[in-house]
């Protein structure tokens, strides 16, 4: 098995197909029938989920809030066990935007990659290289750094003019492909709302994986963000990632007992409208 995040990436998208990472937001106000409002059920609805969609995606993403809000930690923990042991080919990128330094940013990492034994994390830059160098001590995690999110308030940081002319999404890239990548596992978060944003994203580093959110429940267009964000060879072999991430619209596509099929003919019709969408070699 690949070693590092991003050849565990490259397996998974091979393996499955896929370019579509499913998140994992669990609500309970939304879960199907008797577990509805039953936040002791977190595990059991992600669990069916995962085990739903696990040959059709290139990696999961679990969002620590959903689970820390309802005191599930527990359950996520016992979730990310179960991915490694039903979907060991499938990385998982623990979603928390951590953005601390020092002893504090340790701690972190402590919690991202040895309690949960995440392959990835999301990262917020804002304080600089400190805010990223303790998890790079982590040899193989990947390190993905927030650079031009899909809210529209993104805008008022993200979008601001630089002395150098660089917005500042613009700069974050270039440092990201640049300086900062000493361990070769830097990526990018990309919102699908802004497609060319994405693709200026891309000029700036063009082999970095790129997660982006924002398809289906946020209104991202799936086949805009595909064109815009991946590149291939004459074979149609990926060597600039996407990992199209996709929530509400995969967790929440039936309210029945159904959900977990349903949630796996709504991952099907994605991923097959994310491969439609590769520009043609």
């Amino acid at each position: 098995m690949p070693s590092t995040f991003t050849a565990r990436l490259a397996a998974a998208e091979r393996r499955n197909d896929s370019l579509l990472c499913v998140g994992l937001d669990p609500e309970p106000a939304r879960f199907p029938g008797a577990w509805r409002g039953d936040a002791s059920r977190i595990f059991d609805f992600c669990a069916a989920i995962v085990d739903a969609t696990k040959d059709l995606v290139l990696a999961f993403k679990p969002q620590i809030a959903y689970f820390a809000a309802q005191r599930a930690e527990d359950q996520l923990e016992r979730l990310m066990a179960h991915i490694r042991q039903v979907a060991p080919e499938v990385p998982v990128i623990l979603d928390a935007k951590r953005g601390d330094i020092g002893a504090t940013a340790e701690q972190y990492a402590r919690e991202a990659f040895e309690r949960y034994q995440a392959d990835a994390l999301t990262l917020s830059p804002f304080m600089g290289f400190d805010s990223i160098e303790p998890y790079l001590r982590y040899e193989g995690k990947g390190l993905i750094l927030l650079c031009r999110t899909s809210n529209a308030g993104g805008s008022d940081l993200q979008a601001q003019r630089l002395a150098s002319g660089d917005r500042l999404y613009e700069h974050i890239a270039r440092l990201a492909a640049g300086d900062w990548n000493r361990s070769g596992q830097l990526g990018l978060v990309v919102g699908a709302t802004f497609p060319a944003e994405i693709e200026r994203v891309r000029e700036l580093a063009p082999t970095l994986p790129l997660l982006i959110p924002g398809v289906g429940a946020q209104g991202g267009d799936a086949a805009a963000t595909v064109r815009a964000g991946w590149r291939g060879d004459a074979q149609g072999r990926t060597l600039a990632p996407v990992i199209v991430n996709s929530s509400r619209a995969v967790l929440y596509a039936s309210a029945g007992d159904d959900f977990a099929q349903a949630a796996r003919a709504a991952a099907m019709a994605t991923r097959q409208a994310l491969a439609e969408a590769k520009p043609a070699a």
